[in-house]
């Protein structure tokens, strides 16, 4: 039995897609409230805070995916991120079960090296410091033998459905509710970005492939990274019209900071809007030659169909 850990989620959902169809039919979905993707999803409620769900979950799996997300709050990540990995390192102990854990790149400097799996844990924001205590918690217990885990990390997401990114959230959901589209700082800094099917897929793929434990994996992106003015570009593109957007600037953003929790806990990101942001992703793609990445173009392509963007 393979096992999701927080399955609500766009990449919990895509994940049960993509293991379903290639790999097992016998899939648990735990969550607070878990909801079915396939008729025979196994639903498992329980919280991953508490010790003795993750156990009780883990009984008889196999392989557990870790996609669970946290409320967008540093306080929450200070204090859930670290009890959440312990409990699950020990119940796939206890239960003698591989962990596939699905990571972003909060715990990495927020400066313009190329990101790489060996890219140090340099962050100095409270949320890349809850990132960088849940991770070392996992290579430890990898180091010492303790369970057999992998990392998968990512970058900022864009991709359909509910998938949830800033970019997402200022482009394409200000598009479907025909608003302006809005980036911020700067627009002609280059961006990786994560098509959300594309991580799912990919993880699904190294969970099982038994070769690729104990290490850590940066997940596919297209390499023909874009700047948001070519994002745009290619939106209107496809579109047939030219869209226009606005740039929020690094005062407009502190000051919508004092009012909106939201913008107020993303400040420790605003650096990497202000430069090349670079996640290299070629060990994946040298050590799964075949595996498929999703362009830019054809993901952005995605995005309108399934928002109704016209």
């Amino acid at each position: 039995m393979q096992v999701i850990l927080g399955a609500n989620g766009i990449i919990g959902e895509e994940l049960a897609k993509e293991l379903r169809a290639k790999y097992t039919q016998d899939i648990t979905l735990m969550g607070r409230t878990p909801k079915k993707v396939h008729p025979e999803d196994l639903l498992f409620k329980g919280d991953l805070l508490h010790p003795e769900d993750v156990h009780k979950a883990l009984e008889n799996a196999t392989i557990a995916y870790m996609t669970v997300g946290l409320p967008y709050k540093s306080s929450v990540w200070l204090s859930d991120w670290p009890k959440i990995m312990k409990n699950v390192i020990a119940a796939c102990k206890a239960n003698n079960c591989k962990l596939v854990y699905f990571d972003n790149t909060y715990a990495y400097a927020q400066d313009r090296k190329i990101q790489r799996e060996d890219s140090p844990f340099a962050s100095k924001g409270k949320k890349g410091i809850a990132k960088k205590i849940a991770a070392e918690l996992l290579l430890k217990a990898i180091e010492e033998n303790e369970i057999e885990a992998v990392i998968c990390r990512a970058p900022e997401f864009y991709g359909p459905g509910k998938t949830q990114g800033l970019t997402n959230a200022l482009v394409f959901e200000k598009l479907r509710a025909h608003k302006e589209p809005k980036v911020f700082l700067r627009d002609d800094v280059v961006r990786t970005l994560i098509y959300t099917p594309d991580a799912s897929k990919a993880m699904a793929l190294l969970g099982n492939t038994p070769d690729t434990f104990g290490q850590t994996w940066h997940l596919p992106c297209d390499d023909h990274r874009l700047t948001y003015k070519e994002l745009f570009a290619e939106i209107s593109t496809q579109l047939g019209r030219t869209i226009s957007y606005g740039i929020l600037s690094a005062i407009t953003l502190k000051i919508g900071a004092l009012f909106n929790a939201n913008l107020k806990e993303t400040q420790e990101l605003l650096p990497r809007y202000m430069i090349d942001n670079i996640f290299d992703s070629s060990k994946f793609k040298e050590r799964f030659p075949d595996f498929k990445v999703t362009s830019y173009s054809q993901g952005i392509k995605e995005i309108l169909h399934s928002f109704g963007i016209q």
